[in-house]
């Protein structure tokens, strides 16, 4: 039945900091607008906070609204905005708040990823709706368009830089030169990394985001725990350059993707650095931005680019969701949910299909590159390039080898490494690298 009335929809926060002061701004500059395109006004009558007492004038919401009593908010609510993060708190006012019947926005990833099923039920359980397109990529739209737009196609594989944080620190160190340890202060001090970097820099954030998109994207239910992830601690300098020197940069990457098995379809979800061409349009992404590229049997190649983190932006995604929500409860009825049918199985990073960039320290003297190319033979991976540069110290004369392999799996790519780090030849495997996107 729809609701034709001009009673408001309620809505409470839980969470007063920059993107839920963002939100409630946003409700109150844009309440005409927002009331003509949902057929009912919008009202906050609330917004969460944890400690009472502090001043929060910057944010300009009325004093009157904050309430450290979260739990009483969401029997006043029919929308819960949930922005408060981490997980077993989050979790629980969620499902409360859906029990008692209220529709939930989050922009939790993490929580998400790690137990988006249960969330998914209650939503079902309940008949309410759970949406989230700002816990991936902030103001950038590509959950819906994975979920809805594409509904009808047959999504191949989903890459994109999803982590605002480590594309601005490679990037940074990729156009002054600079090394990860001041990039990343760089960083902080510019407001893009937190005081404890650790969530971006380790690939946390990026596999929670992961996980999302391939669950999504495959209807399969992938949890944060299954996607491999890397971070870019590893990262020197003279990885920059070497990816340079190949007419490349480096991007910590989200790759999720359908892969043929002699068992079958299955999923690969995995996060980390990897060198990609200038030519590929993710290369061209700079600072602190985002972007997602998709490739579906029938639509082609897409990208979506933006911003991907930030109170404005993540409020605008936030405030998007909010719309829908409210559009499907005057309408009757509620959103999608979640649709995992197809249920394939999440394979490990060693089934993943991708391609080496190598480099060698080795003793320069003859035999030595028959004996690399040989261990690579041994493991079935071919060999695309080789370039040598000759060095030497008092040691005696030395060189150094870089190798770029063909696409093949992750695991006897591994292998070969690891092979080569036993040869005699073979002082040291100084930098090893995926090359993705091409």
């Amino acid at each position: 039945m729809t609701d034709s009335g001009q009673t408001p929809l309620r809505v409470a926060l839980l969470g007063g900091g920059v993107v839920g002061g963002a939100v409630a701004r946003m409700l109150a500059t844009q309440a005409d607008d927002l009331a003509a395109r949902i057929g009912r006004p919008l009202q906050l009558v609330g917004v969460a906070v944890r400690r009472a007492g502090k001043d929060r004038s910057e944010t300009g919401i009325d004093p009157e609204l904050f309430t450290t009593d979260a739990e009483a908010l969401l029997d006043r609510a029919d929308i819960v905005v949930e922005l408060i993060g981490g997980i077993d708190r989050a979790r629980e006012l969620i499902l409360a708040a859906m029990e008692r019947g209220a529709s939930v926005v989050t922009a939790n990833k993490a929580l998400l990823a790690e137990d988006g099923p249960t969330l998914y039920a209650a939503a079902a359980e309940h008949g309410v709706d759970l949406y989230y397109e700002a816990a991936v990529a902030g103001a950038i739209p590509i959950l819906r368009p994975i979920r809805d737009s594409l509904a009808g196609d047959s999504i191949q594989r989903v890459i994109g830089i999803v982590n605002g944080t480590t594309n601005f620190v490679l990037d940074a160190m990729d156009t002054s030169g600079a090394g990860l340890p001041e990039t990343v202060e760089q960083a902080q001090s510019l407001g893009y990394a937190e005081a404890d970097p650790t969530a971006d820099v380790e690939g946390f954030d990026a596999a929670a985001k992961a996980a999302i998109l391939s669950s999504l994207a495959f209807h399969t239910r992938v949890a944060s725990s299954q996607v491999h992830r890397e971070g870019i601690t590893s990262i020197s300098s003279r990885d920059v350059q070497a990816a340079r020197e190949m007419d490349a940069t480096v991007k910590l990457l989200a790759i999720c993707e359908r892969v043929e098995t002699p068992a079958g379809v299955g999923v690969s979800a995995r996060v980390h650095p990897a060198m990609i061409p200038l030519t590929h349009p993710l290369a061209s992404v700079r600072g602190a931005y985002n972007a997602v590229f998709v490739e579906a049997e029938a639509a082609g190649q897409l990208m979506f680019y933006g911003q991907g983190a930030g109170g404005d932006p993540t409020a605008s995604a936030v405030l998007g969701d909010i719309v829908a929500v409210a559009r499907t409860r005057v309408g009757g009825g509620h959103g999608p949910g979640e649709i995992a049918y197809a249920d394939l199985p999440v394979l490990p990073m060693g089934e993943a299909i991708t391609r080496y960039h190598v480099s060698l320290d080795v003793a320069d003297r003859p035999g030595v590159l028959a004996a690399v190319a040989q261990v690579f033979s041994d493991q079935g991976v071919s060999i695309e390039t080789v370039r040598q540069e000759v060095g030497g110290d008092g040691g005696g004369p030395r060189a150094e080898l870089i190798i770029v392999t063909h696409a093949a799996r992750d695991a006897a790519l591994t292998a070969t490494v690891t092979a080569l780090a036993g040869l005699d030849q073979v002082n040291e495997v100084t930098s090893v690298m995926r090359v993705e996107g091409s």
